[in-house]
This record gives structure tokens, C-alpha cells and sequence, in this order.
């Protein structure tokens, strides 16, 4: 009621002056200021603003300006215009090792993962005692997973006298050392993301349990199998949060640096083989001190990422189901 009122106060009336109508215009930007608070709101995102220009925006635009220069780190940077870019596509072999590395990572472990995490979230969509011990024990590997630690352990699992060896010789089948062969490397990442199932793991299970139970009741009323209403119901009414952990895990693929860092000791061998594009973007930078090189290299992520997301988003449309 009092908002009414001031709103009345402040109404042109028909024999207004110019002077009363811009004075009408100043009450009302000022009760326009006071019922959206002032600038307290501001203030208070004042620290998110500092950290957006700060830590996002600011490094980002200088990383921009430095892929178009020569840098060391040591001495000034030179400005060499696309030079960069030129010699990335063109002159730079270990570059491509990255990108066939990185996208046979990418499009061999997202699936794998994501069907392993689904997979066992519905058989943990169940009440039955301890089920709680059950979900955490399985998320478990996404907590411990991304750990120097567990790379390391990762790497003497699959070396010649690992245990993967020691549990095929139970079986009779010599093995081999599966990180030093350049077969075989890139396969032992894979295995490693995809033991990481469990943040995907618990997005189906949320999802899982927002199903209307109705609907399963009538199909099995119907007659239809336990497949049947897998691929009829459930994996239509779960196609929005497939797609939320697509787009999650591809982006999260791409980025995968520490369990390949740790496992080739940095140098993404044997023969490039796991040479992630994060790894060889780390080296370039920080280890051959060709900052201007690797900005380049960055960027290029950047917009291959962006690439693949706005792919995902446009083909979602042919796929995904939504209530309405």
C-alpha cells in the first residue's frame, strides 16, 4: 500500500511545468534506487566482481595478447603476430601426437564412463540395508581418483610386475608392461578415468529417483520386459541428465593432466602416446619456457572446448526429452 501511494505522488499531472517533470523523474529514479536497494546489493558482490575481473577475465585477455607474442618468461615478450598459431598446425608433429592422443582419450573413456556410472546407479536406485555404505564406497574412486598418489599406484599396478600381471598369470597369460608400451599407455589413462565414475554416478542416481514410479507400474502391467522399459522409459525421461554429464565429462576429459603427468614422469611417453594436450600445453610453458607458444595452445583448447559444447547443445535438441 505505501508503494501504491508513493507511486501516486510522483504522477504527472496534466499542467506540470518542465520543472516539476524532471523533479516527478528524480523521485522516481530515487524510489527506484531505494526499492532495488541502493548499492548495498553491489557491495556485497563486490568480492565476486574482483575475483571475475581478477582471476577470470583480466588473465584470460593477457593470455589472448600473449599467444601473439614470443615469450620466455625471463625477458620481455616480442610481438610476433600469428607466428604461433602458423607453427602449431604446421610445423609442429608433437602438437598432432596431443590431438590424436587427447581425442581417442576423450571419445573412448566419456562413453565407457558414463555407461559404467549409469549402469551402477540403478542398481544402487534400491532400498535395501546399508545401501548408503554401498554409494559412497562407489563414489569413492571420483574423491581419490585426480591424486598424485593414486596415479602412482596406478603406474606400478600396470608395470611389468604390477598386479594387473600377476592376476593374468593366475589365468596362465604373460603379460607385459603395459605403461612402457606405446600400444598400450594410452589405454591405462582410460581404464583409470573410467574407474572414476562416481560424480557421474551420483547425478543418474539423483535423477533416478525423480522418475514417476507410475509409469514403470503400468508398463509392467503391459508385459514389458525390464529392457523394454529401460530403453522406452528410463533412458528417455534420464536423456536431460545424460546430456548435463556429457557435456561435464567431455570438458573434464579434455582438461585431464595429473594422471598423465604422473604416469609417463612428464614426458608423455612412451613414443607421445600419452601425451595429453594439457600435458604438452604444461610443457611448452613451463618446461621449455615458450609461454607465448603455450597461450597459443591454450586458446585453441579453449575454443575446441567450446566447440564440442556448443556441438552438444545444438544436437541436444534432436535427442533430449523435457517435460514439456
Amino acid at each position: 500500500m505505501t508503494t501504491a501511494k508513493t507511486d501516486e505522488v510522483v504522477k504527472e499531472s496534466p499542467g506540470a511545468t518542465p520543472s516539476d517533470q524532471r523533479e516527478r523523474e528524480r523521485q522516481r529514479r530515487r524510489l527506484a534506487r531505494k526499492r532495488g536497494g541502493g548499492w548495498w546489493p553491489y557491495l556485497f558482490l563486490a568480492p565476486w566482481f574482483v575475483g571475475l575481473f581478477g582471476l577470470t577475465i583480466y588473465p584470460m585477455l593477457d593470455s589472448l595478447y600473449l599467444s601473439f607474442t614470443d615469450f620466455d618468461l625471463l625477458t620481455p615478450e616480442k610481438w610476433v603476430g600469428t607466428a604461433n598459431y602458423e607453427r602449431m598446425f604446421t610445423d609442429d608433429p608433437v602438437f598432432w601426437d596431443s590431438v590424436h592422443a587427447t581425442l581417442l582419450y576423450v571419445v573412448v573413456s566419456v562413453p565407457l564412463k558414463l555407461g559404467l556410472a549409469l549402469g551402477v546407479a540403478m542398481l544402487l536406485n534400491r532400498d535395501i540395508k546399508g545401501i548408503g555404505l554401498y554409494r559412497a564406497a562407489f563414489y569413492l574412486p571420483s574423491l581419490l581418483g585426480g591424486a598424485v598418489a593414486i596415479a602412482i599406484v596406478w603406474r606400478q599396478v600396470f608395470g611389468g610386475d604390477g598386479l594387473f600381471n600377476d592376476f593374468l598369470a593366475w589365468f596362465g597369460i604373460k603379460g607385459q608392461d603395459w605403461i612402457s608400451s606405446p600400444d598400450t599407455a594410452i589405454y591405462t589413462l582410460i581404464l583409470l578415468a573410467v574407474w572414476q565414475f562416481g560424480t557421474p554416478m551420483v547425478i543418474f542416481l539423483a535423477g533416478l529417483k525423480q522418475l514417476p514410479k507410475d509409469v514403470y507400474e503400468a508398463a509392467a502391467l503391459d508385459g514389458a520386459s525390464p529392457v523394454t522399459r529401460f530403453f522406452r522409459i528410463t533412458l528417455p525421461l534420464l536423456t536431460p541428465i545424460v546430456f548435463f554429464n556429457v557435456v561435464l565429462q567431455i570438458i573434464d576429459a579434455f582438461k585431464t593432466f595429473t594422471p598423465a603427468f604422473v604416469i609417463s614422469n612428464g614426458s608423455g611417453g612412451p613414443l607421445n602416446s600419452t601425451m595429453l594436450y594439457s600435458l604438452y600445453l604444461y610443457k611448452k610453458g613451463f618446461t621449455d619456457l615458450q609461454m607465448g607458444y603455450a597461450s597459443a595452445l591454450a586458446w585453441v583448447l579453449f575454443l575446441v572446448i567450446a566447440g564440442f559444447t556448443a556441438v552438444n547443445f545444438i544436437a541436444s535438441r534432436y535427442w533430449v526429452h523435457y517435460d514439456d
